[in-house]
């Protein structure tokens, strides 16, 4: 196939996926081979490991692809670090972003670059994405919203854009880049919360990734994290006078910390029940797809 890849690979990618990695584990080489099959294929995998110590890398040593860089220096620097280096060495005219542990849909790259080419006010955009468990198994949806007045609506609920399906201008990302020292798992929301005003964020309406949760929740990181995101919030409500946004950030994150310890009495249920069919053949074909390319050596030709 490929005189299209080999071409590709001398180019400079439109696209630069960043993917820092900490301890990435089983889950590595599936997210990998999932942007290996994307049916978008002018980009470039900026993969940097933050201090790992678990040889996850191994697992995807005999990845040959050349849009593939890897980079390791033994240290951890944290999550705001490794995404602004990512954005330093960014080649593309866009930036996406990716986790260690989820799965894009082969189709996540090219939507998102067909929606940002045809609508160049947008700065930044999501897609829908399910939730899957350690097993594979679909979950549930994530919350989204679709135009920027949407998703923008109400900030002191946060902003309904998974930060693992974003892409965006590279220029839109270098002008606001990262906090750091990175807030406690909520990089994505504090850099929302400073940008929103002056940008234009947008979601494609379809179900193009899935984003793993882990069945055991660790209560104490999601409370930290839970305060984490009120103290981000206060501050830039503080600085902007919104008094009312203030006192909404309280009221929600009370009603979020009051639900979470609820759950924590009560046993969900393991039946999930997802139902859209539509969505469940895709996941099964992107599942058959990636486990195509783990059993045969096509991931060493491009």
């Amino acid at each position: 196939m490929p005189d299209s890849l080999t071409e590709c690979s001398r180019e400079l990618p439109l696209v630069t996926i960043a993917m820092p990695i900490y301890n990435a584990g089983q889950y590595l080489r599936m997210a990998v081979l999932s942007m290996v099959q994307q049916t978008y294929q002018h980009w470039e995998l900026l993969l940097i490991d933050d201090g790992s110590t678990d040889n996850a890398l191994k697992s995807i040593k005999d990845l040959t692809d050349p849009r593939i860089r890897i980079f390791q220096d033994g240290i951890n620097k944290g999550l705001a670090v490794r995404l602004n280096e990512c954005i330093d060495m960014a080649e593309g005219k866009y930036i996406a972003r990716m986790d260690q542990d989820d799965v894009s849909f082969p189709e996540r790259l090219a939507r998102q670059v067909a929606m940002l080419e045809e609508s160049p006010l947008l700065d930044l955009i999501a897609t829908r994405a399910i939730t899957i468990n350690e097993a594979g198994d679909i979950t549930g949806e994530f919350p989204c919203a679709l135009s920027h007045q949407d998703i923008c609506a109400r900030p002191w609920q946060g902003f309904y854009l998974p930060h693992p399906t974003w892409m965006g201008s590279a220029t839109w990302f270098r002008r606001y880049l990262y906090s750091v020292p990175g807030p406690y798992f909520c990089e994505d929301q504090e850099l929302l919360l400073r940008s929103f005003r002056d940008s234009q964020f947008g979601t494609v309406d379809e179900v193009l990734f899935a984003y793993r949760i882990r069945s055991a929740v660790n209560q104490k990181k999601l409370a930290k994290t839970r305060h984490t995101v009120l103290e981000c919030q206060l501050r830039a409500f503080i600085a902007d006078r919104q008094w009312l946004f203030l006192v909404l950030s309280i009221v929600v994150y009370v009603a979020r910390v009051f639900k979470d310890s609820a759950t924590q009495l009560i046993k969900p249920s393991a039946k999930h029940g997802y139902k859209n069919n539509m969505v469940l053949l895709k996941w099964n074909k992107t599942l058959q797809e990636v486990s195509s390319l783990e059993k045969t050596d096509d991931v060493d030709s491009f």
